[in-house]
């Protein structure tokens, strides 16, 4: 009878947990299913509504929402910009760093930076944005003979936020190579310089591809850090050191102000719409690099 019991209190709390998690699963499913239907629903407004082609929005100039001309290329090309930027700088030294973390540096050394590295992740994005708009802006004024402001502000500010992103998940592609691969190496002969480079980094290539890639999605959804440090001008920018606005940094400022259903709001609607597209395809990439890896 005892047995008995205990059987029918394990079945019975077996399943509480089942449909607590079932539960808690569909409940982030219809979230995010609610959150693209509603982002669709909003964001089409600008073609369906104020009768705007797909065209003008995302390759015209024009910014005038109110007028009915809401052309984002400004925007889309100042988020691509300052992404690949921050990518093309704080990817190569992110991997690299990883390189150092698992493969050269002491595990004392290691054990100090890890945990070091890991906590620049829960520092505010704020907080990177007033110390480039206190430090980094006067610095690039100096040198440039500019504002101070635009991409290449932007860019550093966005390359140091990813970084700890990039060294973390390098290093863990590195760590979870076999060890078979650098003896092997070692024993026909090879440096370890030449085992890093001729066969541990192409053999973590997949995982260093969504290490990047996750790099690139914290960086095109940036808002905060980008708004203090790129100048907020609606023009394409002239070069590195040019003020210009991106798509999270236009959304930011204006959706305080946009009127309800105006074109305006329809606008900023549409730039949202068109990050979550971008941070979807992203996802699918990480998906089909770790479908590879494995």
């Amino acid at each position: 009878m005892i047995a008995t019991g205990q059987a029918r209190r394990s079945h019975r709390n077996e399943a509480i947990a089942t449909w607590i998690l079932r539960s808690a699963s569909l409940f982030v499913i219809g979230a995010m299913a609610f959150l693209l239907v509603y982002l669709t629903f909003e964001g089409t407004k600008t073609f369906f509504v104020d009768g705007v082609s797909p065209f003008e929005f995302l390759f015209s100039t024009n910014y005038q929402p109110d007028m009915k001309h809401p052309g984002a290329l400004v925007f889309i090309v100042g988020s691509l910009a300052i992404t690949t930027f921050a990518i093309a700088v704080g990817g190569p030294f992110g991997i690299a760093v990883g390189v150092f973390l698992s493969e050269l540096a002491p595990k004392s050394m290691a054990g100090i930076l890890k945990p070091a590295i890991e906590v620049m992740v829960g520092v505010p994005s704020v907080v990177y944005g007033w110390i480039g708009l206190s430090l980094l802006v006067p610095l690039m004024r100096q040198i440039t003979g500019g504002v101070g402001f635009g991409l290449a502000s932007s860019g550093i500010v966005l390359a140091i936020m990813i970084l700890p992103t990039v060294i973390s998940l390098s290093e863990d592609a590195f760590r979870s190579l076999p060890g078979t691969l650098k003896e092997a190496s070692m024993a026909v002969g090879a440096t370890r310089w030449q085992t890093i480079v001729q066969v541990l980094l192409p053999a973590a290539s997949s995982g260093l591809t969504v290490a990047v890639i996750l790099g690139v999605a914290r960086a095109i959804g940036e808002t905060l850090a980008v708004q203090l440090v790129i100048g907020n001008a609606t023009i394409l920018p002239a070069g590195l050191f040019a003020p210009t606005a991106a798509l999270t940094t236009e959304i930011i400022t204006d959706m305080p102000g946009a009127a309800n259903n105006s074109p305006l709001e329809h606008a900023l609607f549409s730039m949202a719409l068109l990050l979550l597209l971008i941070a979807m395809v992203l996802i699918v990439f990480v998906r089909f690099a770790l479908r590879k890896r494995n």
